[in-house]
């Protein structure tokens, strides 16, 4: 039963979130169509969205009091693909539905591939459960195996963070393995603080405990770092790569969390275990079709601005300048060329050519002509 609860718990918790994420980004683009000169903050919609979120990360907090780490990990694919349907149905601009099949194809596929993984990782998932009092808590941290994987943790983390600080290694898979890292304590703690406040809205006090305020601490500080290397990486690279990698390697972290941490694997068969790892590889499969269909960032190409004090084309090719939208038309500055006349090359001398002052070219002016 409280595997049941904390399942529904998850599954709920991220539908409400991603229905809230479509309902405050429909709110800012409404904003934005309409001209309205309103913050989006004093919508109605987006305060709707604002509580949805919050009950949402409320159901996802108490689920992992009931539910194993290993089974409450995967279902973020849930909220991935609750995303993906609503912004098909109501974020993209209306076509016909044999142009709409045609193009999202491969994202119907990736949400049939995710459905049926996540059947088949809750179905065969770990069911062993226990309440996580201070004691326990206690008992699992001072573990041989747990200690191990926190020295190997730590020793990963700080050479992932030596490469990325002092070396500028700004790769993808090093900041979201920074982010894994610090996302599989953050389950370990959310977990033990979630069962903590269970117990004690239950009647058995656990907050007088000290481990109920050092794992408290733990979580705060390992979500405010994990917020901070997702901000760094959502300016370097696409959303939808974040989001897939970011999906598998914390995936595999928190699974990992929970075998070692919590035990939750010891009294699972072998064949369940691998139905388990092959509904959890399923669903990857599936978020990586869904977030592969989905809109690029369009790369930056050098264009052409006429400087009007000199008369001198400039060549935009660092990215500084915002670069018109291309239309298919030849483009040179602001005026876009529309009847379809393909344009010549243009020579540009990257050279500034001398300026003469008008009193040197003042022998060479034509005479004036006489008036009529």
């Amino acid at each position: 039963p409280d595997n049941l609860i904390g399942t529904l718990l998850a599954i709920g918790g991220n539908l409400l979130v991603s229905i809230s994420l479509t309902i405050q980004k429909y709110s800012h683009v409404k904003l934005v169509g309409t001209k309205d000169p309103r913050s989006f903050y004093r919508t109605k919609t987006w305060w709707c969205g604002f509580v949805l979120a919050c009950i949402g990360e409320g159901a996802n907090f108490v689920s992992y009091a009931f539910a194993p780490l290993a089974l409450v990990a995967p279902l973020n694919a849930v909220s991935i693909l609750t995303s993906a349907i609503l912004g098909l149905v109501f974020l993209r601009e209306k076509s016909k539905p044999k142009d709409f099949a045609k193009r999202y194809w491969l994202s119907f596929l990736g949400c049939i591939i995710t459905i049926a993984g996540t059947y088949l990782f809750v179905t065969f998932g770990p069911n062993s459960h226990e309440k996580l009092t201070a004691e326990n808590i206690v008992k699992h941290i001072v573990g041989w195996p747990v200690l191990l994987y926190l020295l190997l943790e730590i020793i990963t983390f700080c050479l992932l963070l030596y490469f990325y600080k002092q070396r500028s290694a700004n790769y993808l898979v090093i900041i979201l393995l920074l982010v894994a890292l610090l996302g599989s304590v953050t389950v370990i703690t959310v977990k033990a603080v979630s069962g903590m406040l269970v117990l004690t809205a239950e009647g058995n006090m656990q907050l007088n405990y000290p481990i109920f305020s050092v794992m408290f601490v733990c979580m705060v500080a390992s979500v405010v770092f994990q917020a901070r290397f997702l901000s760094q990486a959502s300016k370097l690279y696409d959303s939808c790569l974040i989001a897939c990698v970011n999906y598998t390697l914390s995936t595999i972290f928190a699974m990992v969390a929970g075998a070692v941490f919590y035990l939750e694997f010891n009294n699972e068969d072998i064949l369940h275990i691998c139905i388990f790892l092959l509904g959890s590889a399923v669903c990857i499969l599936g978020v990586f079709l869904i977030t592969k269909n989905r809109k690029r960032t369009k790369a930056f190409e050098p264009y052409v601005t006429m400087n009007m004090t000199n008369g001198i084309p400039t060549i935009h090719d660092k990215g500084l300048v915002v670069q018109p939208d291309f239309n298919g038309s030849f483009s040179y500055g602001t005026l876009v060329n529309n009847d379809g006349v393909a344009p010549a090359t243009l020579p540009v001398n990257l050279e500034q050519p001398p300026v003469h002052s008008r009193s040197s070219d003042a022998s060479h002016d034509p005479p004036d002509l006489k008036k009529d």
